[in-house]
């Protein structure tokens, strides 16, 4: 949906917002820099499957520097960000398909529009873009056959799927997992999924954490993230994990760890954040705690078994913008569970998402991931590619540049000594 007349009204709101994620994107303003010079896409057509937030519409603006025609949807019902888009489309004149809280139907209309334009190149989180270009492929659907390149992924499940198409040999483009970037994953997922998750949450409910029981299903980049923020806030934290090699980390990590269904009982508070489906399924709605908490910082709306919730309710009823109070039957009485957000993404939906000092980082990948595709047109296969060493450093030498930090290199003396295998210590 593009924005109408009576939309545009918004635009000088987004656009103050839009001025103050710049404030924390040095690194992407020096990106944008060198892209207005060379002028790297230009010609290019580039669709975007994003949140449309502050930061992605600095994104989006660099993105138009290199010479881009750029053409942006939302990557979740509840994540954009209205004014915003309404300032890409009227100060910025970049074409936006997106408004807050659209069904699923129209969600997927706009994912068409996008791909209407015939883009080069795509951007996804969640990959539902290259999803759905696969689907419209493999259909045959009457759409004109253009030039198409790559696609890059920015979140962890959609990286997950595309993993997935290439495995079962169904992936038919070259992609590159933005996500495996060390500056995205290490400091997007671990201190913005942390930071925003927390959030969010305190701002759907106003509760108190400290002494709360805060349970954290799943303890990758983002579980630890979160779990750290909590801990920092006074909860009591509790880790549930199905890898043993990361649920040792979390209990050396200082963490009670244990199986959701043992946790769930004393749970004031439980955050899925997996990428997989069903972690908080019937059998442990059945067992939680009376007044418990449900959040979910992963990308789709799958974590937490809805169906089954609805299943067992007798009543729901809306209790603050972004809480559903559920009514469960229990030995003559009556068990309340809270949901968050619809169990989307709870940081996006009820807060903001992340900070934009840390998405810098995620959209600088982005941004040379898009040079590095176009650049390598026709060269790559139809995988999952990781952004090369050498960009991925050169985005955190620009992070610490623009902080003002400087650090050490090794001598002519150290690089002789750590590649030789002949010299003793």
């Amino acid at each position: 949906m593009k924005f109408d007349i009576k939309d545009i009204k918004f635009a000088p709101e987004g656009k103050r917002l839009i001025e103050w994620a710049a404030r924390e994107m040095p690194v992407l303003k020096l990106i944008e820099k060198r892209f207005n010079k060379e002028r790297p896409l230009r010609g290019v057509v580039l669709g975007a499957c994003l949140h449309i937030t502050s930061e992605t519409a600095n994104l989006a603006i660099t993105l138009k520097s290199a010479g881009a025609q750029v053409y942006l949807c939302a990557s979740n019902p509840l994540s954009t960000n209205d004014s915003v888009a309404a300032s890409l489309v009227a100060d910025f004149k970049i074409p936006v398909f997106a408004i807050k809280g659209e069904d699923n139907k129209t969600y997927y209309k706009h994912l068409n529009s996008v791909l209407d334009n015939k883009p080069n190149l795509t951007m996804d989180d969640g990959a539902d873009l290259v999803s759905l270009l696969h689907k419209l492929k493999i259909k045959n659907e009457k759409r004109e056959e253009w030039e198409f390149c790559g696609s890059s992924e920015e979140t962890t499940t959609g990286v997950i799927r595309l993993r997935a198409m290439e495995k079962d040999s169904a992936l038919k483009i070259p992609v590159l997992a933005v996500n495996d970037n060390m500056t995205k994953h290490l400091f997007d997922n671990r201190y913005g999924t942390g930071q925003s998750t927390i959030d969010g949450i305190l701002r759907a409910t106003n509760i108190l954490l400290a002494g709360r029981v805060f349970v954290v299903c799943g303890y990758g980049w983002c579980g630890r993230g979160v779990a750290m923020r909590a801990r920092g806030m006074g909860a009591h934290v509790v880790v549930c994990e199905v890898d043993p090699i990361k649920a040792l980390e979390a209990k050396m990590d200082g963490y009670q760890v244990m199986p959701l269904l043992q946790a769930i009982k004393q749970a004031d508070i439980v955050l899925s954040t997996t990428g997989d489906k069903h972690v908080v399924d019937e059998r442990h709605l059945k067992v939680a705690k009376n007044g418990v908490i449900l959040a979910n910082a992963g990308h789709f709306d799958v974590e937490i078994n809805k169906e089954a919730l609805n299943k067992l309710s007798i009543k729901v009823t809306k209790v603050r913008p972004m809480v559903e109070m559920y009514e469960i039957p229990l030995s003559g009485k009556t068990k309340k569970i809270y949901l968050l957000a619809e169990g989307r993404l709870v940081n996006l939906a009820a807060a903001e998402g992340h900070p934009a000092s840390v998405m810098d980082m995620s959209f600088a990948g982005q941004a040379l991931g898009a040079e590095f595709l176009w650049e390598n047109k026709g060269k790559l296969k139809n995988k999952v590619y990781s952004l090369p060493e050498k960009l991925d450093k050169q985005i955190a030498s620009l992070k610490l540049k623009t902080e003002g930090v400087k650090i050490d290199y090794l001598t002519k003396e150290q690089k002789k000594y750590l590649r030789s295998w002949k010299e003793g210590t």
